[in-house]
C-alpha cells in the first residue's frame, strides 16, 4: 500500500507529464492502490483518481471500482469526497453506470451525503439526460425499495428544475416509455408521483398527450374489471386513479369511460363501499368525483340506462314528504335529515348528462316521474329552509375567529394515499 509521500510523488509525475500523462500507467496504478491505505491515503486517492481518470481508459473499470470502495468507506468525510468527484467518471459508456451507482447512493441517511448525491445526479443529467435516466430507471425497476422510492422522488422533484435544452422531446419520450414499464407494478403513492412527473412533461401538454395520460390512468384503474365495493384496496385504487384523471379532462379529452364506469359499477354499490382511509366519507367522495367528471363526458353508450341509474340514486336522497306534511299539517315541525352535499353532486351530474337526453323527464310517458320529482324538490327546499334557520341561530354571537377555530377542528383529518399493489422485496449487495 502506498504512503502519503508516494501518492504525492506519483501525483507529481502525472501532473508534470502534461500531454504524455497516459504513458505513466504505473504511477496511476499507485494512486489506485491508495484506496487500500489509511484515512489520509484514502482522502488523497478520492481526489487524485478522478483527476487523471480520462487519460487511462484501459484502467477505467479499476478506477471506478476504486472510487466506489471509497463511496462505501466507514469514514463519512471520505465518502463525501468520493461522491462529490463521481461525475468526473461519467464519460461515454461509463455514464449510465455512474448514474446507476449514484442512484443506489440515494439510500444514505446522511443529509449532507444525500445532497451531494442529488447534486451529482443533476450534474450528469446535464451531461447526458438519456444515459442518466437509464441508470435511474434501472434502479427503480430492479433496486431495493428504499432506492426505488428515493429515485422516484428525485425524478418528481428535480425534473421540473432542468432547462429545456436538457429535457428535449426525445428525453421526454424516454421518460414516458420507461414510466410505462414501472407503472405495471406500483403502489398508490408511486402512481401519484409518476402522474406528477408525466403531467409536467411539455410534450404531454397537448390534447393527444393528455389523452395518453388518461389512458394510462384508465389502465391503472382497471376499468375493464368488475368493481368490488367490499375490497378497500379496489375502492382506494379507483378513487386515487380518478383523482389523477380529473385534472386531465377537458372539452377535447373526455371522461366518458370513467363516468360510464361510475354509473354502471359504482353508483349501484354506493351504500356498501369500504375505504382504508379513516374518517373519509367515501360516498361523498365518489359523488364529488362523478360531478367533476360529468362536465366533460362525451357521447355515451347506454346513456338512457345510465341516466336512469343516476336519477334513481338521486331520488334515494330526496325523500317524498310525509302525508301529514303533504296536507299542510305540522309541516313547520318537520326536521328532515337531508344529505345536501350528496344531492348537490347528484343533481349536477344528472344535469350534465341529462342535457344529452333532454326528454328524459319531459316526454309524455315520463309525466308521472316528473311530477314525483317536483314534489321531492319542493320538500327538499322546505327542509333547506329549516337548516338555514338553524344555521343562523348557531352563528349568532360568534366571531369570525371562533368560527375559524371550529372549522379547523371539524375538518381536521387525512386523505393519505395507500398502496394498492404488492411489490416483491428486492435485495442488493454492494454498489456495482
Amino acid at each position: 500500500m502506498p504512503t502519503v509521500e508516494e501518492l504525492y510523488r506519483n501525483y507529481g509525475i502525472l501532473a508534470d507529464a502534461t500531454e504524455q500523462v497516459g504513458q505513466h500507467k504505473d504511477a496511476y496504478q499507485v494512486i489506485l492502490d491508495g484506496v487500500k491505505g489509511g484515512t489520509k491515503e484514502k482522502r488523497l486517492a478520492a481526489q487524485f483518481i478522478p483527476k487523471f481518470f480520462k487519460h487511462f481508459p484501459e484502467l477505467a473499470d479499476s478506477a471506478i471500482n476504486a472510487q466506489l470502495d471509497l463511496c462505501e468507506d466507514e469514514d463519512v468525510s471520505i465518502r463525501r469526497q468520493a461522491i462529490k468527484e463521481l461525475p468526473q467518471f461519467a464519460t461515454g459508456e461509463n455514464l449510465p453506470r455512474v448514474a446507476d451507482i449514484l442512484t443506489q447512493l440515494l439510500q444514505t441517511d446522511d443529509s449532507a451525503e444525500f445532497n451531494l448525491v442529488n447534486n451529482a445526479l443533476l450534474s450528469i443529467f446535464k451531461m447526458d439526460a438519456k444515459g442518466t435516466l437509464g441508470g435511474l430507471f434501472s434502479q427503480i425497476l430492479q433496486g431495493e425499495d428504499i432506492v426505488r422510492e428515493r429515485a422516484i422522488k428525485f425524478l418528481s422533484t428535480k425534473l421540473k428544475t432542468l432547462p429545456d435544452e436538457v429535457l428535449t422531446k426525445e428525453v421526454e419520450e424516454l421518460i414516458l416509455t420507461e414510466s410505462k414499464k414501472v407503472l405495471e407494478d406500483v403502489t398508490g403513492e408511486e402512481f401519484v408521483l409518476f402522474m406528477k412527473i408525466l403531467s409536467g412533461l411539455k410534450s404531454l401538454q397537448t390534447v393527444s398527450g393528455r389523452q395518453q395520460l388518461v389512458e394510462l390512468v384508465a389502465e391503472q384503474a382497471d376499468l375493464e374489471q368488475t368493481f368490488n365495493p367490499s375490497d378497500p384496496d379496489c375502492v382506494d385504487r379507483l378513487l386515487q386513479c380518478t383523482r389523477q384523471a380529473v385534472p386531465l379532462f377537458s372539452k377535447n379529452v373526455h371522461s366518458t369511460r370513467f363516468v360510464t364506469y361510475f354509473c354502471e359499477q359504482v353508483l349501484p354499490n354506493l351504500g356498501t363501499l369500504t375505504t382504508p382511509v379513516e374518517g373519509l366519507d367515501i360516498q361523498l367522495e365518489v359523488l364529488k368525483l362523478l360531478a367533476e367528471m360529468s362536465s366533460f363526458c362525451g357521447d355515451m353508450e347506454k346513456l338512457e340506462t345510465n341516466l336512469r341509474k343516476l336519477f334513481d340514486k338521486l331520488l334515494e336522497y330526496m325523500p317524498l314528504p310525509p302525508e301529514e306534511a303533504e296536507n299542510g299539517e305540522n309541516a313547520g315541525n318537520e326536521e328532515p335529515k337531508l344529505q345536501f352535499s350528496y344531492v348537490e353532486c347528484l343533481l349536477y351530474s344528472f344535469h350534465q348528462l341529462g342535457r344529452k337526453l333532454p326528454d328524459f323527464l319531459t316526454a309524455k310517458l315520463n309525466a308521472e316521474k316528473l311530477k314525483d320529482f317536483k314534489i321531492r324538490l319542493q320538500y327538499f327546499a322546505r327542509g333547506l329552509q329549516v337548516y338555514i334557520r338553524q344555521l343562523r341561530l348557531a352563528l349568532q354571537g360568534k366571531t369570525g375567529e371562533a368560527l375559524k377555530t371550529e372549522e379547523r377542528g371539524a375538518f381536521r383529518g387525512s386523505r393519505g394515499g395507500r398502496g394498492w399493489g404488492t411489490r416483491g422485496n428486492r435485495s442488493r449487495g454492494r454498489l456495482y
